[in-house]
């Protein structure tokens, strides 16, 4: 008897081991690290990096979600934005501009490397950022607040970070939109009574975490302290996050993760262990860990799922170090690859309804460390 356990589980183990290279066998877009990270293979960042690029200046199809005071209006997508015109709309513009520079740096040997300094380099020019600038200061409040702002944010601190003579170039011609969007920032969130909680765009906790990061890299004290402060009136008293509500049919974030995700960053790790106990506890937490499934890629809305699949990832990896419970940090680490592994190799250029932004997801979420 004891003979036959010790074989099932030596032959369990050979399964698990063979269904695992199975499926990176199957996706050359990853590689796994030794302590079971998923990561971006050369051949990943490679077919990323040729989806960005072939939108990057791709002025149409375009939406371009603007309020028309007047005539004047009535330009081209590139009129309006000289800098960030293609790729179907601003904020995915904006990412797919990160995604190339973090590509850049963590593969600077890329096949496609010169094509995307040439493009981004076009792009950057100081007169199409004042063509952006000047865009911001007669837009309507409320444009891309605050999923557009939080991207452009984490494009600049993606920058600052970077030793190169282009990097450096590009977040200097950035520093107007930076000053214009953390103005935005420090008007808006002492109004902002309740936050935002929808799967979409306007999330309030996706866009305090990415101007938290980008506040904490280029120190910006202000900034900082504001998203604090707004974080723990917003979430702190949160208990039993409806998870089981997730995900809704166009979710491409997941509020119940991006609040926790938020919270691990204002909180110190005692009282985020604490928090979050409460937030999500382990019924509501395992509902999250199955990946959404995705019935249309060719439709634009139903497609955002696999974006939802990316996000709760990077809000897996993000929250794993910060818990206490090896047995939960582990738990979420292996729901991360799941999601990953279930939806890297759909990203493709077949249906631009995904191709133009989702790549910018992946590499976000790979890029996490945990």
């Amino acid at each position: 008897m004891k003979f036959t356990i010790q074989l099932l589980g030596s032959l369990l183990s050979i399964c698990l081991c063979f269904t695992s290279f199975s499926q990176e066998q199957s996706n050359p877009y990853l590689v796994t690290t030794t302590d079971g990270q998923l990561k971006l293979s050369e051949a990943g960042a490679s077919h990323f990096a040729k989806l960005a690029l072939a939108c990057l200046q791709q002025e149409y199809p375009n939406k371009l979600n603007q309020v028309l005071q007047d005539s004047s209006g009535l330009q081209s997508p590139k009129q309006l934005h000289p800098a960030f015109y293609g790729c179907f709309d601003w904020h995915s513009a904006v990412h797919g501009h990160w995604m190339l520079i973090r590509l850049l740096k963590d593969f600077p040997n890329l096949p496609e490397a010169a094509d995307i300094r040439a493009k981004i380099g076009a792009n950057l020019q100081l007169d199409n950022i004042a063509g952006e600038l000047r865009y911001f200061q007669t837009a309507s409040k409320s444009w891309e607040r605050t999923y557009g702002w939080a991207w452009l944010l984490k494009l600049s601190e993606e920058l600052y970070t970077w030793d190169d003579p282009d990097g450096k170039k590009w977040y200097q011609a950035l520093v107007p939109l930076n000053e214009i969007i953390t103005e935005k920032y420090l008007q808006f969130l002492p109004i902002q009574t309740y936050p935002i909680r929808t799967g979409v765009h306007p999330n309030t906790a996706f866009g305090l975490s990415f101007a938290w990061d980008y506040a904490h890299t280029c120190d910006k004290p202000a900034l900082k302290s504001l998203i604090e402060s707004r974080a723990k009136a917003y979430y702190l008293d949160d208990t039993n996050c409806p998870a089981a509500w997730e995900p809704s049919g166009e979710d491409f974030l997941s509020a119940c993760l991006e609040e926790a995700n938020l919270m691990s960053r204002v909180l110190d790790r005692a009282t985020f262990n604490k928090w979050f106990k409460k937030f999500l506890p382990k019924k509501a937490l395992k509902s999250l860990a199955t990946p959404a499934d995705v019935s249309d890629r060719s439709d634009p809305k139903i497609v955002h799922l696999d974006g939802l699949n990316l996000s709760r990832a990077w809000c897996f990896y993000h929250i794993a170090p910060k818990i206490k419970s090896v047995k939960r940090s582990v738990s979420l680490k292996k729901a991360a690859n799941l999601h990953l592994r279930s939806t890297i190799p759909n990203i493709a250029a077949e249906h631009y309804e995904g191709g133009h932004w989702l790549a910018s997801f992946a590499v976000y979420a790979l890029s996490v460390k945990n």
